[in-house]
């Protein structure tokens, strides 16, 4: 294995890591805002696949870039939807009669 790969993977666990540590020390309350705003960086992806599409280095990068767009795309609406569910959660019920 070349260096460059052990210290990809070095910087992968360390990352999972202090990521799993990060989002568990975050309180309840933040959790909804904190998944909004983690779904509008995931967009980024969207624009990276729709890059990787462009080059048209051929067929199959245009085939795995269209799959990482429709992918990325998929995350981003279905996280923007459990969020909206989730922020339904908070809003008044209105009460029925005195």
């Amino acid at each position: 294995m070349s260096d460059l790969f052990i210290q990809g993977i070095v910087v992968f666990v360390l990352a999972a890591f202090v990521g799993f540590e990060v989002i568990s020390k975050v309180p309840p309350t933040l959790h909804t805002p904190l998944m909004s705003g983690a779904n509008a960086i995931s967009g980024i992806t969207i624009v990276g696949a729709i890059t990787a599409a462009a080059l048209d280095k051929g067929s199959a990068a245009v085939v795995l870039g269209f799959l990482a767009v429709t992918f990325a795309t998929i995350n981003v609406v279905g996280g923007f939807l459990v969020t909206d569910r989730m922020l339904e959660m908070f809003k008044k019920k209105p009460r029925s009669g005195p």
